[in-house]
This record gives C-alpha cells, structure tokens and sequence, in this order.
C-alpha cells in the first residue's frame, strides 16, 4: 500500500464524488478511479458505494477511514522526525572543556546559545584534561571538546582555532616582582615555577617551556598543580611564579597578583577539537554558533 493511495481514498471519503476528488488533488477522473479500484483489491475489500450522483463508504470503508488518517498523520509526523534529525535539531552533543578553558567566555556563551537554539538536542558536558578529552574524541566518546592545545596541533583531530589568549605571571602580593606593573619573562628566569602537569596537557605545557627557552631560561619547576585553576592557591602559598591564561584572574585568590608580559611571551591557545569523521548536523550546528571561529585544520 503506498501513502498516495491512502491520500486518493481520504479525498474521495471527503468529497464524496470521485470528480471533485480528482479536481482537489489534481489528477484525472479516470485514474483517481482506478487507483482506488488498485487500493480495494490489495485490501481484498469495497471502500466505496458507486451511486449515479457520487459515492457513500462502505462497512469496510468507515473502518478504514480513521486508520488511514492515522496513517497520513504518522507519515506527517515520520518526516518532521528526519527533516529535524537532518538539520540537526534533535539528536545529542556531548562536549568535553578543560578547566582553564571554561574560565574563557567564549565556552559558557557558545553552550548557552546552543542550548538556546536547539532545546530539543541532549547537551551532556565534561570537564577533562586535554588529552582525556583527546582520547574520548578518537573513540567517539565526545563530538567536540575546547582544549588549549599549544604551538603543535594534535594528532588524529580537527582543529579550530576560536583565540589566541595572553598569559600572565601570577605572583605572591609580597613577592618581588610585584611592584610591578609588567614584566618581561625574562625577569622571571631566577623564579620557581608552579607548573601544569605536562601528561594532562602536553601542548599547553610546551608551551610555557619554549617561551621561557625563548626568554634565556629553562622554568625550574618546583611544584605541579593537579588543575590549572589550582595554580592560584599555590602561588598565594608563595611556593612560586605561575603562567595561566588571562582569564584565570577571574579566580580573586587572595594574595595573588597577575602581571601583564611584555615582549616575548607564552599564548594560551583557545581552539575546538573535533573528531576527523564528518561532522553531523548537530556539531556543524555547535560550531556555527561559536563566535571568533578562525580556522580549521586536521
């Protein structure tokens, strides 16, 4: 039984004459009779009684009648179902974020927008180091993930640049360094330095190394922060000197100041980190809603 049969017997029901049938559904007289002549003898049952002036249902016909605009209807419904799959209104989107990350504006605005703009998509988030993240996006555990990746992409991800973001020094109120109001990196070359562990973020690490390399110096690492939101509490201890993202000094630590670098300087790369398997309606979605998107690359 195909959908056009059940739509030529529901207007012949309405009409209840096979030549305005004909008219409202704009086919001949003829063949609106033989289509519904097909129809009856698949279902093996009369659905119409032909009078002089039109047609009545039969017993077989009035039984139908509610099933086959049941049946209209759900075909109706079926094709809203993929034409909202198809454009990524519905489905799923599990996102994956660094802690330092989520401290950029660009993350929370991008999630609430899309969580704004496609309601009817599940939004399941996660916050993970770099390459946790990474690793979930090889298995297809995660669509996408805001990493901070350093000067080096990784591998076996598509990479999309959102900002470039300047690091600070986080030093102790009563530290040296801070009567000032900057510095260059390479004041900091004699500093202990409270790092990020490099297995969780390898790129972001390498980052902060080449700079200081770049500056004279090789960072004398004295303590390792489990998270780069924890660096702050160190350094208000006074163990040491930190590099963090501008946006870190959303964290008011007590006993923690941020000085600006000048000259040569470590960048805390913003970028989106998806899986090289094409991206489904809903990603493309994500992305598009994600403001200063740059470029992309595998």
């Amino acid at each position: 039984m195909e959908l056009r049969h059940v739509r030529y017997f529901l207007a012949v029901a309405e009409e209840l004459n096979f030549t305005r049938a004909a008219q409202k559904i704009g086919i001949g007289q003829p063949p609106l009779s033989q289509q519904i002549k097909d129809l009856e003898v698949e279902l093996a049952a009369k659905l119409f009684n032909r009078l002089p002036q039109g047609v009545t249902l039969t017993d077989a016909g009035l039984a139908f009648l509610p099933e086959a605009k049941e049946l209209i209807q759900q075909a109706g419904r079926a094709r809203g179902a993929a034409r909202r799959a198809a454009n990524g209104e519905v489905g799923q989107l599990r996102v994956g974020f660094t802690g330092s990350a989520a401290f950029n504006a660009i993350v929370p605005t991008s999630i609430r927008a899309f969580s704004q703009a496609y309601p009817l998509v599940q939004l399941s988030l996660v916050e993970l180091p770099t390459t946790e993240l990474l690793d979930r996006l090889h298995d297809l555990r995660l669509d996408a993930a805001f990493i901070r990746p350093g000067a080096t992409s990784p591998e076996g991800v598509r990479l999309q640049l959102i900002a470039d973001e300047p690091m600070l020094v986080a030093v102790p109120v009563h530290h040296r360094l801070a009567k000032n109001k900057a510095l260059r990196l390479a004041a900091c070359a004699n500093e202990k330095f409270i790092g990020f562990p490099r297995s969780a973020g390898p790129g972001f690490f390498d980052e902060i190394v080449n700079a200081c390399r770049r500056a004279g110096f090789s960072p004398q690492i004295v303590q390792e922060a489990p998270q780069l939101t924890s660096i702050s509490t160190f350094v208000a201890a006074e163990i040491g000197v930190a590099l963090v993202p501008a946006s870190i000094r959303q964290i008011k630590a007590t006993g923690v100041k941020y000085l600006p670098l000048e000259g040569i300087a470590p960048v805390a790369r913003l970028s989106l980190a998806t899986n090289l398997a094409a991206p489904s309606a809903v990603v493309r979605n994500f992305v598009g809603l994600i403001p200063g998107v740059k470029s992309s690359k595998a």
